[in-house]
């Protein structure tokens, strides 16, 4: 496989993706894997060197406002998920990408769900074949997006980067097992030094501020009951931001009503499942594979 880092504008803003790039051409299709609220595309790198082993092309976008994409110049304009669609739908079609599977974590998935709604910028609905939900739904628990609000809001600064490590594996100890290789790289590739030398998770807090200006932004039943693809969720056994009466509502509406939901709980996991092992990569793979043919096929 190739990896290569790369940068597009998107909506007037520089974005940073990995292009994964498989061993054999022309690769099987392409797959986006999106991060969630304060966190980077290399959060997907596991998964993206498991699809792409296996014959996908994958691209993990830094949202505006993370990791090395550029910050917003209105933060309540552009951090909100009609503005984190218009990014997917030119970063897409910039990329030459008419159909994609869309794997999104937290956040992520959020985009993927109104790209695939069509309600924000209707060119998606047409593009987004398949979407994964890590533990992602259209509504989610108020005390959980307090915490992350909390958390988010008010990064914390350290003088060395691994005082930064133990503090992120303390805050990201729901994605469950996690190699000491792979906390060191999650410290790494989501860190930035501020002025005064310390050393910051690296996303701009104003990212929280979604959550005043659109109080009802992740609250998406209406893009989820107008989707018409098959849809995977992953949901942390532990997750205190899906909660389980919300996940069985979904299979009475929208994909779950039409028998294009697949519900997976994930053991061991709160929120969200790092997709770093192989039960998780190969729930995702295997999904997307069998969803290829489905999608393919008139609605």
């Amino acid at each position: 496989m190739r990896v290569e880092s790369r940068y597009l504008i998107c909506a007037r803003r520089e974005i940073h993706y990995m292009d994964w790039q498989p061993a054999a051409a022309p690769a099987r299709g392409t797959v986006i894997a999106w991060h969630g609220l304060a966190r980077t595309g290399r959060d997907m790198d596991e998964l993206a060197a498991h699809l792409s082993a296996r014959g996908w092309r994958v691209l993990c976008p830094d949202t505006v406002g993370r990791g090395l994409s550029q910050w917003a110049a209105n933060p309540k304009d552009e951090y909100c998920l009609a503005f984190y669609a218009r990014l997917a739908r030119e970063f897409l079609v910039q990329l030459g990408i008419d159909q994609c599977h869309w794997v999104g974590t937290s956040m992520g998935g959020a985009i993927g769900m109104v790209g695939a709604s069509g309600y924000f910028e209707p060119e998606l609905q047409q593009r987004i074949r398949s979407l994964v939900l890590n533990d992602n739904a259209p509504q989610l628990a108020p005390a959980a997006i307090e915490r992350i609000k909390a958390y988010a809001g008010t990064p914390p600064a350290f003088t060395r980067v691994t005082e930064l490590e133990a503090f992120l594996r303390t805050a990201y100890q729901p994605y469950g097992l996690l190699t000491d290789a792979q906390w060191r790289r999650l410290a790494e590739t989501s860190t930035r030094r501020l002025p005064d030398g310390r050393v910051t998770p690296h996303y701009d807090s104003a990212i929280v501020g979604q959550f005043t200006h659109y109080p009802d932004d992740y609250l998406l039943w209406h893009h989820y009951d107008a989707l018409r693809i098959p849809v995977l969720l992953l949901r942390g056994a532990e997750s205190d931001l899906v909660l389980k009466d919300v996940a069985q509502q979904m299979t009475t509406r929208g994909p779950g009503a039409r028998g294009q939901l697949q519900w997976v709980e994930v053991p061991g996991c709160g929120h969200a499942p790092a997709l770093n092992v192989p039960e998780q990569l190969n729930l995702v793979s295997d999904f997307i594979e069998r969803a290829e043919p489905l999608a393919a096929a008139p609605a």
